[in-house]
């Protein structure tokens, strides 16, 4: 569908209901342009609407470095992002790019984006009608929830060398013949990588100046109204030192509050994990994890296959 199309519809980029999403789907485009003139005055008030209801608690349990990327950033509050500003005030920083998708992104091609400092960005927005709970990313989750984080050069290290595992997966499942053995090897050792992504880029939790203060780096607890607060505060919910081992063994859910969550003690911490990551993955350390809730999509394994095929491993 043409953007002149749409924007005559005047429907706007709003999760489950952007034709021009739909269209980009269907052309098998997964790497796409912002079209932001077709955001509506709906969109641009639900952002400002959950950017507002955030700022305080921002202020009071986000870590440091998210705040300075913020500031960093110099969001609109009033409009949804236009991701070239984004990178504009990022790229200088830190090299990284926000790279806006139609979508789902197979398993190794986000972290193929990641090892190339780029960020898959979804660029919709929820509903104005359910600003609490989204079961998929949407801008918000992405632009304000990771990407002030992306302005932190320890973090982007950290995010480069991670995405970098993909690569190093793919290399060493090339040469199996057994490719019921193949499927199931990379399926333990994506289940460990999205476990740790998990854990820690999207709910981790880090130490602040005393022992019992504790921030948030986690973009999903940062983009959460509800989730930020309970995290910090909740007696239900398990706090732990990450310890690796406990972390890619853990399945998780994601239809509710989480339950256990892990703390670091700074983000060189996080960078010096990737490493173990990587060398637990060579010594077959991830080959035998716990089975998830549910398993590695077709499409994340078909990922991983292609690249160890298609000469596209940087190692």
């Amino acid at each position: 569908m043409a953007v002149s199309q749409v924007l005559a519809d005047g429907i706007g980029l709003t999760t489950t209901k952007a034709p021009y999403i739909e269209q980009a789907v269907a052309n098998g485009e997964m790497y796409i342009t912002q079209p932001y003139e077709l955001y509506s005055a709906e969109n641009h008030d639900t952002w400002q609407r959950l950017y507002a209801r955030m700022q305080g608690l921002w202020q009071r349990h986000a870590n440091r470095r998210f705040l300075d990327g913020l500031d960093t950033l110099c969001f609109e509050a009033t409009k949804v992002p236009r991701l070239e500003d984004v990178n504009r005030f990022m790229a200088p920083r830190t090299g990284f790019r926000a790279k806006a998708v139609s979508g789902f992104v197979p398993a190794f091609n986000f972290f193929d984006c990641l090892s190339r400092r780029e960020f898959p960005t979804t660029i919709t927005i929820r509903d104005g009608q359910s600003l609490d709970y989204l079961p998929e990313p949407d801008i918000f989750h992405d632009i304000a929830g990771h990407v002030p984080m992306h302005t932190d050069p320890a973090f982007a290290e950290t995010l480069v060398r991670f995405g970098a595992c993909a690569h190093l997966a793919a290399e060493m499942v090339s040469g199996m013949t057994d490719r019921a053995e193949q499927r199931r090897r990379l399926s333990s050792i994506q289940n460990a990588l999205q476990r740790y992504f998990w854990f820690t880029v999207e709910f981790g939790l880090m130490r602040g100046g005393t022992h019992d203060d504790i921030t948030v780096y986690g973009s999903g607890l940062l983009s959460s109204y509800g989730e930020i607060v309970h995290s910090v505060t909740s007696d239900s919910v398990q706090r732990y030192p990450l310890q690796l081992e406990w972390v890619i063994n853990q399945h998780f859910e994601i239809d509710h509050y989480q339950p256990l969550l892990f703390i670091v003690d700074d983000f060189e911490q996080l960078y010096e994990q990737v490493g173990t990551l990587e060398a637990w993955m060579k010594a077959g350390k991830l080959d035998n994890v716990t089975p998830g809730w549910r398993d590695m999509s077709e499409a994340d394994v078909d990922s991983f296959l292609a690249a160890s095929t298609e000469g596209r491993i940087l190692l």
